[in-house]
């Protein structure tokens, strides 16, 4: 009995070990990244400051005296979106499209005065996104952060059976490192303790960030709107569309309202209304002011109302016919399933914007502590690394892991790229690795 419990424990130890190794460098890259981004009101309020603030005046231009200055300096450009401000000292910015490119130009909503611009590409909180979400590689940049967060549930699930006490009655080395019993203990107390105590909000931070990705974060959103829990019938104001352009598609809205079918406006020839009107119409919907409209694109489209509010409470997404001012769709938080407004919920917590600076420093400290259970990890195994091999257990063949077969096998049906990485895995091993001595001492396989 206490043979197999060993050899379960070498295992684990040797999946804990390689999947490790491997991910390490990206779960680095996403703690970094993540880290910097949770900061991204101060940083960008900062940065921007020049093209953010205005003085207060006594009547703001209307919107739509704002977006023909704009016109009136970039002639050629189309305008795509318009941000109100969401305070009297904040600029409006107007975004447009030009010679290919997407620019955001900053108003005085009180003056008309065009404060500067940014170009899209430029701005240095997007390009840190883009590398926590895709490591600016674009789709194989998003497997591979997906593939990542999927495997770094196993090194959690896996860590805490390392971790889990085998007959010890003390604390230290369990609930707090060792400082005084060698460096040896010390390294591997620093990697394993830390590991315990972060292991759930690691996990929820996996877990949230899952959402985004574009094969299991979509397979999500498809469920969730194929089983009832995504948006309810009752959003709609009339008939529901029956369009299949989801929102998603036209306008970068809140994750539970992006499989949202999209409405058409309905009379086309006639005029349609003004930004002006949409505004209007837009603050008599009790609406948190951080919102932004989304230009129709075509003669059958219709406006689109965004709201990333700091509480997911105050998430709405609106639909309104650019030709009647008809609100066609609005849809709230209030009317998001329980599982929805879970995800919204984790979502900004995700982004540490719930909770406000409280809810940054808490973020903060978890990347901080990714960065150290990464760090800790390396020199524990390179202190230990024997000369020859990599210093992984033997593995013990798949026939004596059934069990655990099973659970992985499951595993990789719910998360289907770790499904793909297992099957390389295990084909790699059997045709490649079992059969080059030098790499099967090297792996100790």
């Amino acid at each position: 009995m206490k043979k197999q419990e060993s050899s379960f424990y070498q295992i684990i130890w040797r999946w804990h070990f390689y999947a490790g190794l491997i991910f390490a460098p990206f779960i680095f890259i996403l703690a970094v990244t993540g880290s910097v981004y949770l900061f991204k009101p101060q940083i960008e309020q900062w940065m921007y400051k020049d093209y953010y603030h205005v003085e207060q005046q006594h009547h703001k231009m209307l919107p739509s005296g704002q977006i023909e200055a704009v016109r009136q300096q970039y002639p050629e450009a189309q305008v795509t979106k318009y941000r109100p401000g969401e305070s009297s000292t904040r600029s409006a910015e107007v975004k447009i499209n030009m010679h290919g490119e997407s620019l955001t130009v900053f108003v005085d909503p009180y003056t008309g005065e065009i404060m500067g611009e940014l170009n899209d590409k430029n701005r240095l909180i997007d390009r840190i996104e883009e590398f926590h979400g895709e490591l600016m590689l674009g789709t194989v940049g998003d497997r591979i952060v997906e593939l990542t967060a999927c495997w770094t549930i196993i090194l959690i699930v896996t860590g805490i059976y390392l971790w889990s006490p085998k007959g010890k009655r003390t604390i230290a080395g369990v609930l707090i490192p060792r400082f005084s019993s060698g460096r040896k203990n010390l390294i591997r107390d620093l990697h394993v303790v830390p590991g315990f105590w972060l292991s759930a909000a690691i996990l929820f931070l996996v877990i949230t960030g899952l959402l985004w990705s574009g094969l299991w974060g979509t397979k999500v959103q498809y469920f969730a709107t194929n089983a009832g829990v995504g948006y309810p019938p009752s959003v709609w104001v009339g008939s529901a569309p029956t369009t299949i352009v989801k929102t998603k598609e036209i306008a970068d809205v809140p994750w539970a309202a992006q499989n949202l079918d999209v409405p058409q406006s309905q009379l086309q020839g006639y005029i349609p209304l003004s930004i002006d009107d949409v505004v209007t119409i837009t603050n008599g919907q009790n609406i948190h002011p951080t919102y932004t409209v989304i230009f129709p694109k075509k003669p059958e489209g219709v406006y689109t109302i965004s709201v990333f509010p700091p509480r997911a409470r105050d998430e709405a997404t609106l639909h309104i016919d650019q030709y009647t001012g008809a609100i066609l769709a609005d849809y709230r938080y209030d009317h998001y399933q329980q599982i929805g407004k879970l995800m919204a919920w984790g979502i900004t917590v995700h982004k540490g914007l719930e909770y406000g600076l409280p809810n940054q420093i808490l973020g903060l400290i978890v990347c901080i502590g990714i960065v150290g259970l990464v760090v800790s990890g390396f020199i524990l195994w390179w202190k230990r690394k024997p000369i020859g091999h990599l210093g992984a257990p033997k593995s013990p063949g798949l026939k004596k892991i059934k069990g655990l077969v099973v659970i992985l096998t499951l595993f990789g049906i719910a998360f289907p790229l770790v499904g793909v990485s297992l099957v390389f895995v295990y084909v790699l091993d059997r045709f490649v690795i079992q059969r080059v001595d030098r790499l099967k001492r090297v792996f100790n396989a």
